[in-house]
């Protein structure tokens, strides 16, 4: 008979992993516990929830894990090892999640869509947050998730009360036990980490040298979390005078244009930006050191285990875990941070950086590279002695 509960039965074709399908198949292996996980964006903070993927392993050692996200946030999530089955909010995988049932069900995301989805699927027990089906209110389905949620409402408590970060909170919100500083948790497929090694060795203009990754752009939502195109040349040329070479932008497909721009007439190299999100994650990790805002680019540069140099304006810097690998550049603004979509300072907070201040983060930058042990690619004898 064969055992339809396995982790890799599907019921139309064979698994791949056995010749049998039965309590005598080598490969078998049946899940205790059916997960839920719905976060569906934004992009930058799916990648953060990764994070998340071992304390859910702790607490449930045996589980199978659907996660349900959005669109093309799927592609940075799918074949990961501890994560069985990607949905998007498709119709066809609305469809599919109708025909499923859950043990535990996890909504990181406060958010109508995201409790909407939780409502055509059936789950015996709920946590981080849910919704007033009568006045569509967001509300936290454990007392647990009642800090994070009223942070949400109060300005004052988020911006200068709450010394937590996001990661912790959340953790503590879905009640997966003790906090323990989990790190994100993305990989490259082999394929990929080939390519990054050799944009690596193109982009090592000065093999003696980091390469230094500057990521230009931000989601549209908040346009303040990206230097000016005159800053990014400032910032460039003085890391040129200071006798830096190997400096690359990065971005994505809306930033192609805006990176040809930065780097008209600067010894700059150009990143490819219109081959997928995949191939951006390539990009990042063929770099040592990543400057960037509070973005996407950002939160894949951390899973990614690069050195990052952020710098803060709008948003809220103590809710970032770098895991001692890198350094947060804060605005002078005295606005900051507010989290406004729009602003009509004359002066904005990303004008309130000092180039100084950049230059001695990637100084700090190269001692790291120098000492860590948890550097991702080892240094040449030319390298730690830069």
């Amino acid at each position: 008979m064969p055992i339809h509960d396995c982790r890799h039965f599907n019921g139309y074709k064979p698994c791949g992993k056995s010749e049998v399908c039965d309590e005598s198949c080598p490969a078998k292996d049946r899940p205790q516990l059916r997960v839920l996980m719905i976060h569906l964006g934004a992009m930058g903070a799916v990648v953060r929830s990764t994070a998340l993927l071992a304390a859910l392993k702790r607490r449930h050692p045996s589980m199978h894990l659907t996660w349900v996200t959005q669109s093309p946030m799927h592609l940075v999530i799918k074949n990961h090892r501890l994560i069985d089955r990607v949905l998007t909010t498709s119709l066809e995988d609305q469809l599919t999640l109708r025909a499923l049932e859950f043990d535990v069900a996890y909504v990181v995301d406060k958010s109508l869509v995201a409790t909407g989805l939780l409502k055509i699927t059936q789950a015996d027990a709920v946590f981080g947050f849910t919704s007033d089906a009568r006045t569509g209110a967001i509300l936290p389905a454990t007392p647990a998730a009642e800090t994070l949620w009223k942070l949400g409402l109060s300005n004052h408590d988020k911006f200068f009360v709450n010394q937590k970060t996001e990661n912790q909170l959340i953790h503590e919100a879905l009640e997966l036990g003790p906090y323990r500083q989990d790190d994100y948790d993305l990989t490259l497929t082999p394929s990929e980490s080939a390519e990054s090694a050799a944009r690596r060795r193109l982009w090592a203009l000065r093999p003696d040298q980091p390469v230094i990754g500057l990521n230009t752009g931000c989601g549209p939502l908040m346009p303040a979390k990206k230097w000016t195109v005159s800053y990014h040349r400032q910032v460039i040329q003085r890391l040129l005078d200071l006798g830096y070479r190997n400096l690359v932008l990065l971005g994505g497909p809306e930033d192609e244009s805006r990176n040809r721009e930065i780097g008209q007439g600067l010894a700059v190299i150009q990143s490819p930006t219109s081959a997928g999100i995949r191939d951006g994650m390539v990009s990042i990790d063929a770099c040592d050191i990543v400057i960037t805002g509070d973005s996407f680019g950002m939160h894949l540069g951390i899973a990614l285990k690069k050195y990052i140099i952020a710098w803060f304006g709008p948003s809220c810097a103590h809710e970032i875990e770098l895991y001692g690998r890198g350094a947060k550049l804060l605005t002078e603004a005295p606005c900051s941070p507010c989290w406004k979509r729009h602003c009509a300072l004359e002066r904005m907070c990303y004008d309130q950086i000092k180039v100084e201040s950049v230059e001695r983060a990637v100084e700090q930058a190269l001692e790291w590279l120098k000492t860590s042990q948890e550097c991702t690619r080892p240094l040449s004898e030319d390298q730690k002695h830069i």
